[in-house]
């Protein structure tokens, strides 16, 4: 099967060329050969070295920007997605970004009052090529995250697919994928804007721009200290 070259390329926010993210995918992957060895070992680096903030902002390119969020060290799903993918460009591995829109059966009050829903909508996960096929990664949820969600973390082994867990580890239910919305080479910003107007509010997406140009690169909140919200 042949994979188009774009899903090798540098882009201006998949910046798989960046001395930043080319020193951090080597020291990732280490002396590692296999691709699929590769792929696991910077899957791990972005799960659990990125932190995830749902509070990070979304509508610049420059926060998705692969070499900026290494800088930030945090960022929300579509932000780590998209530094998975560069960082497998940089080490010659073919990645793509996918997007599908998910249900939280578990978050916190305060972020799900900030939404006013309980749909994440164009969720970003990681794909690879790897051993013939392409394989699905989602490096979201670091692995505190999880615990304290009373949630196992999720693995990746280069071969099946890592999607979010649909259950707890008290079986109540956690995640639902409800719309799938395709792949792509590069960050389809305008078409997550898009949605998030559509669902969230066109107000409403508003003022959370307004409040981060606010805060000036500050978080609007601290997501680790928030009441967890339950079922």
């Amino acid at each position: 099967m042949k994979v188009d070259d774009k899903y090798l390329e540098a882009t201006p926010i998949l910046d798989s060329d960046h001395p930043v993210v080319v020193r951090f995918a080597s020291e990732a992957v280490g002396d590692c050969i296999d691709p699929t060895d590769k792929a696991v070992k910077l899957y791990y680096a972005v799960r659990d070295g990125i932190v995830y903030d749902p509070y990070y902002p979304f509508y610049l390119p420059e926060h998705y920007r692969a070499s900026n969020v290494l800088d930030m060290g945090r960022g929300y799903c579509v932000c780590k997605a998209a530094l998975l993918c560069t960082l497998g460009r940089a080490v010659g591995i073919p990645s793509r970004i996918g997007f599908a829109t998910v249900r939280s059966h578990l978050a916190t009050s305060n972020l799900l009052e900030f939404l006013g829903s309980d749909l994440f909508v164009y969720h970003g996960y990681t794909q690879f090529f790897l051993e013939g096929k392409w394989v699905i990664s989602t490096p979201a949820f670091n692995k505190e995250l999880c615990h304290r969600h009373n949630v196992a973390p999720l693995e990746f082994d280069g071969r099946e697919d890592s999607l979010f867990q649909q259950y707890d580890r008290e079986n109540k239910r956690y995640m639902e994928y409800l719309t799938y919305h395709g792949t792509f080479s590069d960050i389809p910003l305008d078409r997550i804007l898009d949605a998030w107007y559509e669902t969230y509010g066109r107000e409403r997406v508003q003022s959370w721009i307004d409040a981060f140009e606010k805060a000036g690169g500050r978080p609007l909140s601290d997501f680790y200290k928030e009441k967890i919200a339950k079922p």
